[in-house]
Protein backbone atom coordinates (compact mmCIF):
# COMPACT_ATOMS: atom_id res chain seq x y z
CA UNK A 1 0.00 0.00 0.00
CA UNK A 2 1.87 2.89 -1.45
CA UNK A 3 1.71 6.42 1.05
CA UNK A 4 -1.24 8.08 -0.75
CA UNK A 5 -3.52 5.47 0.02
CA UNK A 6 -2.49 4.89 3.83
CA UNK A 7 -2.73 8.73 4.08
CA UNK A 8 -6.49 8.28 2.97
CA UNK A 9 -7.25 5.63 6.12
CA UNK A 10 -5.65 8.13 8.14
CA UNK A 11 -7.92 10.49 7.28
CA UNK A 12 -11.07 8.44 6.63
CA UNK A 13 -10.24 7.62 10.44
CA UNK A 14 -10.38 11.04 11.58
CA UNK A 15 -13.45 11.29 9.75
CA UNK A 16 -15.23 8.60 11.57
CA UNK A 17 -13.60 9.55 14.67
CA UNK A 18 -15.16 12.90 14.97
CA UNK A 19 -17.96 14.20 12.15
CA UNK A 20 -20.52 11.68 13.45
CA UNK A 21 -20.46 12.94 17.12
CA UNK A 22 -20.32 16.55 15.77
CA UNK A 23 -23.16 15.79 13.37
CA UNK A 24 -25.23 14.32 16.19
CA UNK A 25 -24.15 17.42 18.73
CA UNK A 26 -24.91 19.59 16.23
CA UNK A 27 -29.20 18.27 15.26
CA UNK A 28 -29.48 17.32 18.89
CA UNK A 29 -28.71 20.85 20.70
CA UNK A 30 -29.72 24.27 19.66
CA UNK A 31 -27.42 25.56 17.21
CA UNK A 32 -28.16 27.47 13.99
CA UNK A 33 -30.56 26.03 11.88
CA UNK A 34 -30.45 22.38 13.42
CA UNK A 35 -33.99 22.42 15.57
CA UNK A 36 -35.71 23.60 11.83
CA UNK A 37 -34.96 20.44 10.51
CA UNK A 38 -37.18 16.85 10.69
CA UNK A 39 -34.59 15.17 11.97
CA UNK A 40 -34.83 13.04 14.65
CA UNK A 41 -34.88 9.68 13.59
CA UNK A 42 -31.56 10.06 12.11
CA UNK A 43 -30.88 11.79 15.55
CA UNK A 44 -31.87 8.54 16.82
CA UNK A 45 -30.23 6.09 14.55
CA UNK A 46 -27.14 8.05 14.85
CA UNK A 47 -26.38 7.98 18.45
CA UNK A 48 -26.39 4.21 18.60
CA UNK A 49 -23.63 3.86 15.73
CA UNK A 50 -21.56 7.27 16.66
CA UNK A 51 -19.54 5.44 18.80
CA UNK A 52 -18.63 2.15 16.73
CA UNK A 53 -17.84 4.46 13.88
CA UNK A 54 -15.54 6.76 16.57
CA UNK A 55 -14.31 2.52 17.40
CA UNK A 56 -13.80 1.88 13.02
CA UNK A 57 -11.83 5.44 13.11
CA UNK A 58 -9.85 4.37 15.59
CA UNK A 59 -8.72 1.66 14.74
CA UNK A 60 -7.79 2.94 11.13
CA UNK A 61 -5.86 5.77 13.04
CA UNK A 62 -3.86 3.30 15.31
CA UNK A 63 -2.72 1.18 12.35
CA UNK A 64 -1.78 4.35 10.55
CA UNK A 65 0.52 5.53 13.44
CA UNK A 66 1.60 1.98 13.88
CA UNK A 67 2.46 1.67 9.83
CA UNK A 68 3.41 4.60 8.17
CA UNK A 69 3.16 7.64 10.83
CA UNK A 70 7.34 7.46 11.19
CA UNK A 71 7.36 7.85 7.48
CA UNK A 72 5.72 10.82 7.12
CA UNK A 73 8.41 14.56 6.92
CA UNK A 74 8.49 16.41 9.90
CA UNK A 75 5.90 18.96 8.62
CA UNK A 76 3.20 15.98 8.09
CA UNK A 77 3.66 14.71 11.65
CA UNK A 78 3.18 17.83 13.25
CA UNK A 79 0.03 18.15 11.22
CA UNK A 80 -1.56 14.87 11.82
CA UNK A 81 -0.47 15.08 15.60
CA UNK A 82 -2.44 18.64 15.70
CA UNK A 83 -5.64 17.04 13.76
CA UNK A 84 -5.47 14.19 16.36
CA UNK A 85 -5.40 16.54 19.48
CA UNK A 86 -8.39 18.74 17.80
CA UNK A 87 -10.20 15.34 17.64
CA UNK A 88 -10.00 14.81 21.47
CA UNK A 89 -10.77 18.44 21.86
CA UNK A 90 -13.79 17.62 19.88
CA UNK A 91 -15.03 14.90 22.67
CA UNK A 92 -14.98 17.53 24.87
CA UNK A 93 -17.70 19.58 23.12
CA UNK A 94 -19.66 16.87 21.69
CA UNK A 95 -19.67 14.51 25.10
CA UNK A 96 -19.50 16.93 27.99
CA UNK A 97 -19.82 20.77 26.88
CA UNK A 98 -22.79 20.23 24.38
CA UNK A 99 -24.64 17.19 26.11
CA UNK A 100 -27.78 17.56 27.46
CA UNK A 101 -27.50 15.21 30.31
CA UNK A 102 -24.06 16.83 30.68
CA UNK A 103 -24.93 20.34 30.82
CA UNK A 104 -28.75 20.12 32.44
CA UNK A 105 -28.00 17.78 35.67
CA UNK A 106 -30.93 16.59 37.76
CA UNK A 107 -30.93 16.96 40.93
CA UNK A 108 -30.08 13.60 42.93
CA UNK A 109 -32.53 14.09 45.71
CA UNK A 110 -35.09 16.59 45.68
CA UNK A 111 -35.17 18.33 48.92
CA UNK A 112 -38.45 20.18 50.22
CA UNK A 113 -39.64 22.34 52.67
CA UNK A 114 -42.92 23.16 54.17
CA UNK A 115 -44.06 26.54 54.17
CA UNK A 116 -42.89 27.77 57.75
CA UNK A 117 -39.58 26.33 56.32
CA UNK A 118 -39.60 27.40 53.15
CA UNK A 119 -36.65 29.34 51.60
CA UNK A 120 -38.40 29.93 47.76
CA UNK A 121 -39.54 33.45 47.03
CA UNK A 122 -43.07 33.36 47.03
CA UNK A 123 -43.74 35.54 44.08
CA UNK A 124 -41.64 32.61 42.18
CA UNK A 125 -43.74 30.44 39.61
CA UNK A 126 -44.48 26.64 40.44
CA UNK A 127 -45.59 23.53 38.87
CA UNK A 128 -47.81 22.35 41.87
CA UNK A 129 -49.06 18.48 41.92
CA UNK A 130 -51.98 17.29 44.34
CA UNK A 131 -52.47 13.64 44.72
CA UNK A 132 -53.95 11.88 47.54
CA UNK A 133 -54.05 14.96 49.61
CA UNK A 134 -50.78 15.18 49.50
CA UNK A 135 -50.00 18.91 47.57
CA UNK A 136 -46.22 19.66 46.03
CA UNK A 137 -44.95 22.36 44.59
CA UNK A 138 -41.68 22.30 41.82
CA UNK A 139 -40.36 25.82 41.14
CA UNK A 140 -39.93 26.79 37.53
CA UNK A 141 -36.21 28.32 37.83
CA UNK A 142 -34.82 25.25 39.77
CA UNK A 143 -36.75 22.64 37.43
CA UNK A 144 -36.15 24.76 34.36
CA UNK A 145 -32.48 24.00 34.70
CA UNK A 146 -33.09 20.50 36.17
CA UNK A 147 -35.24 19.59 32.85
CA UNK A 148 -37.04 16.67 35.08
CA UNK A 149 -37.49 15.60 38.56
CA UNK A 150 -38.34 12.26 38.92
CA UNK A 151 -40.58 12.10 42.67
CA UNK A 152 -43.29 10.46 44.51
CA UNK A 153 -46.51 12.51 45.06
CA UNK A 154 -48.52 10.99 48.06
CA UNK A 155 -46.84 7.97 47.22
CA UNK A 156 -47.82 8.22 43.19
CA UNK A 157 -44.61 8.37 41.07
CA UNK A 158 -44.57 11.41 39.02
CA UNK A 159 -42.44 12.67 36.39
CA UNK A 160 -42.10 16.38 36.55
CA UNK A 161 -40.84 18.08 33.66
CA UNK A 162 -40.27 21.96 31.97
CA UNK A 163 -38.27 22.72 29.10
CA UNK A 164 -37.24 26.54 28.63
CA UNK A 165 -37.13 26.82 25.18
CA UNK A 166 -40.76 26.44 25.07
CA UNK A 167 -41.81 27.29 28.14
CA UNK A 168 -43.45 23.52 28.51
CA UNK A 169 -44.40 22.33 32.04
CA UNK A 170 -45.28 18.81 31.74
CA UNK A 171 -46.32 16.31 34.64
CA UNK A 172 -46.07 12.43 33.60
CA UNK A 173 -46.47 9.11 35.16
CA UNK A 174 -43.48 7.58 34.50
CA UNK A 175 -44.53 3.82 33.93
CA UNK A 176 -44.01 2.82 30.51
CA UNK A 177 -45.39 -0.62 29.49
CA UNK A 178 -46.72 -1.04 33.42
CA UNK A 179 -43.24 -0.29 34.18
CA UNK A 180 -41.90 2.61 36.40
CA UNK A 181 -38.96 3.86 34.43
CA UNK A 182 -35.73 5.79 34.61
CA UNK A 183 -35.55 8.89 32.23
CA UNK A 184 -32.55 10.54 30.87
CA UNK A 185 -32.38 13.98 29.21
CA UNK A 186 -31.62 13.39 25.35
CA UNK A 187 -31.34 16.91 23.78
CA UNK A 188 -33.82 18.87 21.76
CA UNK A 189 -35.77 18.15 18.64
CA UNK A 190 -38.11 21.60 17.17
CA UNK A 191 -36.62 23.67 20.59
CA UNK A 192 -38.02 20.75 22.60
CA UNK A 193 -36.78 18.39 25.17
CA UNK A 194 -36.16 15.05 24.45
CA UNK A 195 -36.45 12.22 26.94
CA UNK A 196 -35.66 8.43 26.51
CA UNK A 197 -36.93 5.54 28.89
CA UNK A 198 -34.87 3.10 30.41
CA UNK A 199 -36.65 0.36 28.92
CA UNK A 200 -37.49 0.44 25.38
CA UNK A 201 -34.97 3.57 24.37
CA UNK A 202 -38.18 5.27 23.20
CA UNK A 203 -37.59 9.38 22.62
CA UNK A 204 -40.73 11.35 24.01
CA UNK A 205 -41.47 15.11 23.13
CA UNK A 206 -41.43 17.05 26.40
CA UNK A 207 -44.30 18.79 25.31
CA UNK A 208 -46.54 16.50 24.02
CA UNK A 209 -45.71 12.84 26.30
CA UNK A 210 -45.68 11.47 22.44
CA UNK A 211 -42.87 9.03 21.63
CA UNK A 212 -41.05 10.74 18.28
CA UNK A 213 -38.98 7.39 17.34
CA UNK A 214 -38.33 4.03 18.96
CA UNK A 215 -39.97 1.16 20.03
CA UNK A 216 -43.31 2.69 21.11
CA UNK A 217 -43.41 5.76 18.40
CA UNK A 218 -46.81 7.08 18.32
CA UNK A 219 -47.79 6.02 22.01
CA UNK A 220 -48.20 8.44 24.34
CA UNK A 221 -46.91 9.13 28.25
CA UNK A 222 -50.04 8.90 30.64
CA UNK A 223 -49.99 12.95 31.47
CA UNK A 224 -51.24 13.77 35.04
CA UNK A 225 -52.71 16.35 35.94
CA UNK A 226 -50.81 20.06 37.40
CA UNK A 227 -50.93 23.86 38.08
CA UNK A 228 -48.99 27.01 37.45
CA UNK A 229 -49.23 29.63 39.95
CA UNK A 230 -46.91 31.59 41.81
CA UNK A 231 -46.09 30.05 45.22
CA UNK A 232 -48.08 32.44 47.26
CA UNK A 233 -51.13 31.52 45.69
CA UNK A 234 -50.37 27.58 45.69
CA UNK A 235 -49.80 28.00 49.23
CA UNK A 236 -53.59 30.06 49.49
CA UNK A 237 -55.44 26.99 48.33
CA UNK A 238 -52.50 24.14 49.69
CA UNK A 239 -51.13 25.62 52.89
CA UNK A 240 -49.97 22.41 53.91
CA UNK A 241 -48.02 21.73 50.49
CA UNK A 242 -44.05 20.85 50.66
CA UNK A 243 -42.02 22.93 48.32
CA UNK A 244 -38.86 21.90 46.24
CA UNK A 245 -35.57 23.45 47.71
CA UNK A 246 -32.61 24.94 45.55
CA UNK A 247 -30.20 22.28 45.26
CA UNK A 248 -26.79 24.81 46.47
CA UNK A 249 -24.52 22.64 43.74
CA UNK A 250 -26.13 24.29 41.00
CA UNK A 251 -26.65 27.75 42.35
CA UNK A 252 -25.16 29.22 39.71
CA UNK A 253 -27.45 27.61 36.86
CA UNK A 254 -30.66 28.86 38.61
CA UNK A 255 -29.18 32.29 38.37
CA UNK A 256 -28.82 32.18 34.83
CA UNK A 257 -32.87 31.58 34.89
CA UNK A 258 -33.39 34.28 36.97
CA UNK A 259 -36.60 36.47 36.01
CA UNK A 260 -36.99 33.91 33.39
CA UNK A 261 -40.44 33.01 35.09
CA UNK A 262 -41.96 36.20 35.58
CA UNK A 263 -40.56 38.88 32.66
CA UNK A 264 -41.29 38.56 29.11
CA UNK A 265 -38.75 37.88 26.15
CA UNK A 266 -40.51 40.86 24.04
CA UNK A 267 -40.01 42.95 27.60
CA UNK A 268 -37.01 42.97 27.10
CA UNK A 269 -36.41 43.29 23.48
CA UNK A 270 -35.85 47.64 23.83
CA UNK A 271 -35.69 47.53 19.54
CA UNK A 272 -39.85 46.27 19.51
CA UNK A 273 -42.05 49.10 20.75
CA UNK A 274 -45.45 47.16 20.24
CA UNK A 275 -45.03 45.07 23.05
CA UNK A 276 -48.18 43.50 21.77
CA UNK A 277 -46.65 41.98 19.03
CA UNK A 278 -46.91 38.37 18.23
CA UNK A 279 -43.76 36.83 18.23
CA UNK A 280 -41.94 33.70 18.65
CA UNK A 281 -41.96 34.04 22.22
CA UNK A 282 -45.12 35.33 23.17
CA UNK A 283 -46.47 33.40 25.81
CA UNK A 284 -49.94 31.84 25.24
CA UNK A 285 -51.99 29.71 27.56
CA UNK A 286 -52.67 26.96 25.49
CA UNK A 287 -56.07 23.74 25.49
CA UNK A 288 -57.10 21.14 24.53
CA UNK A 289 -60.72 20.04 24.29
CA UNK A 290 -62.29 16.64 22.47
CA UNK A 291 -58.75 16.54 20.88
CA UNK A 292 -59.06 20.50 19.37
CA UNK A 293 -56.68 22.91 20.59
CA UNK A 294 -56.57 26.79 21.21
CA UNK A 295 -54.33 29.33 22.01
CA UNK A 296 -55.11 32.81 24.28
CA UNK A 297 -52.68 35.60 23.53
CA UNK A 298 -51.57 36.15 27.29
CA UNK A 299 -50.88 39.52 27.34
CA UNK A 300 -54.64 40.72 25.72
CA UNK A 301 -56.00 38.34 28.31
CA UNK A 302 -54.05 39.68 30.98
CA UNK A 303 -55.47 43.07 30.74
CA UNK A 304 -59.15 41.52 31.24
CA UNK A 305 -58.26 38.77 33.46
CA UNK A 306 -61.43 36.74 32.58
CA UNK A 307 -62.92 35.33 29.49
CA UNK A 308 -65.71 33.45 28.43
CA UNK A 309 -65.43 31.49 25.76
CA UNK A 310 -67.10 29.08 23.15
CA UNK A 311 -64.71 26.38 21.55
CA UNK A 312 -66.28 24.14 19.52
CA UNK A 313 -69.49 23.78 21.51
CA UNK A 314 -67.46 24.06 25.17
CA UNK A 315 -68.10 26.86 27.26
CA UNK A 316 -65.01 28.03 29.40
CA UNK A 317 -63.48 30.10 31.29
CA UNK A 318 -60.36 31.29 31.39
CA UNK A 319 -59.39 33.70 33.97
CA UNK A 320 -55.47 35.00 35.49
CA UNK A 321 -55.42 36.10 38.95
CA UNK A 322 -54.04 39.34 40.38
CA UNK A 323 -50.65 38.47 40.44
CA UNK A 324 -50.38 38.39 36.56
CA UNK A 325 -49.09 35.14 36.73
CA UNK A 326 -51.53 32.01 38.04
CA UNK A 327 -54.02 31.24 35.56
CA UNK A 328 -56.91 28.58 35.32
CA UNK A 329 -59.05 27.54 33.12
CA UNK A 330 -62.55 25.63 33.51
CA UNK A 331 -65.78 24.70 32.03
CA UNK A 332 -68.05 26.96 33.16
CA UNK A 333 -71.21 24.90 32.81
CA UNK A 334 -73.33 23.43 35.94
CA UNK A 335 -76.10 21.50 35.49
CA UNK A 336 -76.34 22.07 31.76
CA UNK A 337 -76.71 26.42 32.17
CA UNK A 338 -73.39 28.27 31.53
CA UNK A 339 -72.44 30.91 33.82
CA UNK A 340 -70.98 34.29 32.66
CA UNK A 341 -68.21 35.44 35.24
CA UNK A 342 -66.22 38.61 36.11
CA UNK A 343 -64.02 39.59 38.81
CA UNK A 344 -65.93 41.23 42.11
CA UNK A 345 -64.47 43.79 44.14
CA UNK A 346 -63.05 41.55 46.13
CA UNK A 347 -61.02 39.98 43.80
CA UNK A 348 -63.02 36.71 43.61
CA UNK A 349 -64.67 35.15 40.49
CA UNK A 350 -68.75 36.30 40.61
CA UNK A 351 -71.11 34.70 38.02
CA UNK A 352 -73.01 37.27 36.22
CA UNK A 353 -76.43 34.69 35.86
CA UNK A 354 -76.68 34.49 40.16
CA UNK A 355 -74.35 36.99 41.33
CA UNK A 356 -72.62 33.89 43.65
CA UNK A 357 -68.87 34.23 44.67
CA UNK A 358 -66.25 31.61 43.60
CA UNK A 359 -63.10 31.42 44.79
CA UNK A 360 -59.60 30.43 42.59
CA UNK A 361 -60.15 26.81 43.15
CA UNK A 362 -63.43 27.34 41.22
CA UNK A 363 -65.53 26.53 44.12
CA UNK A 364 -68.48 28.30 44.92
CA UNK A 365 -68.20 29.61 48.78
CA UNK A 366 -71.38 32.04 49.19
CA UNK A 367 -74.75 32.85 46.66
CA UNK A 368 -77.58 30.33 44.83
CA UNK A 369 -74.75 28.36 43.76
CA UNK A 370 -73.08 27.90 46.93
CA UNK A 371 -71.29 24.54 47.03
CA UNK A 372 -70.71 23.72 43.13
CA UNK A 373 -67.48 23.22 41.80
CA UNK A 374 -66.43 23.74 37.94
CA UNK A 375 -64.54 21.72 35.87
CA UNK A 376 -60.80 22.29 35.86
CA UNK A 377 -59.68 22.01 32.22
CA UNK A 378 -56.04 21.31 31.80
CA UNK A 379 -54.53 24.34 30.85
CA UNK A 380 -50.83 25.17 29.43
CA UNK A 381 -48.66 28.39 29.69
CA UNK A 382 -46.45 28.02 26.48
CA UNK A 383 -44.44 30.02 24.32
CA UNK A 384 -46.17 30.52 20.95
CA UNK A 385 -43.86 29.23 18.72
CA UNK A 386 -43.99 25.69 20.30
CA UNK A 387 -47.85 25.45 20.96
CA UNK A 388 -48.48 26.18 17.15
CA UNK A 389 -45.93 23.83 16.04
CA UNK A 390 -47.23 20.97 18.16
CA UNK A 391 -50.88 21.69 17.54
CA UNK A 392 -51.00 22.96 14.15
CA UNK A 393 -54.77 22.88 13.67
CA UNK A 394 -55.11 25.68 16.73
CA UNK A 395 -57.22 28.50 16.68
CA UNK A 396 -56.05 31.38 18.48
CA UNK A 397 -57.03 34.23 20.50
CA UNK A 398 -55.95 37.77 20.66
CA UNK A 399 -58.67 40.10 22.13
CA UNK A 400 -61.20 39.25 19.92
CA UNK A 401 -62.68 36.22 18.39
CA UNK A 402 -60.83 33.38 17.50
CA UNK A 403 -59.14 32.84 14.34
CA UNK A 404 -57.99 29.67 12.04
CA UNK A 405 -54.19 29.29 12.25
CA UNK A 406 -53.63 30.57 8.99
CA UNK A 407 -55.67 33.22 9.73
CA UNK A 408 -52.62 34.80 12.39
CA UNK A 409 -49.61 33.54 10.39
CA UNK A 410 -49.35 37.01 8.94
CA UNK A 411 -48.53 38.38 12.38
CA UNK A 412 -46.59 36.20 13.67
Amino acid sequence: MNDKQSARIFWLGVILLVVPGLLHAYLLMPFPGSQDLNAITICYYLEKIVNPLRSIGAVFILWYLVKNYAHNSQRNKIIKAAVLVLCLGSFYFTDMAYKAETMFKETAAAKFANGLTNKVPLNYLVIGVVNNGVAKAYPVVYLGYHHKVQDVVGNKPVLVTYCTMCRTGRVYSPFVNGIKQNFRLVGARHYNAIIEDQSTKTWWYQATGKAAVGELKGKRLEELPYEQATLSAWLQKHPTSLIMQPDNLYTADYADLKNYDRVQAIDKDSTLKDKDSLIRKSWVIGVIVDGRSRAYDWRHLNKQHILNDEHYNNSLLIAIERDGQTYHAWNNTIKGTTLHFKLSDKGLLTDKETASLWNWDGQCISGLQKGQQLTKVQAYQEYWHSWKHFHPATTFWKGEEATELEHVAAIY
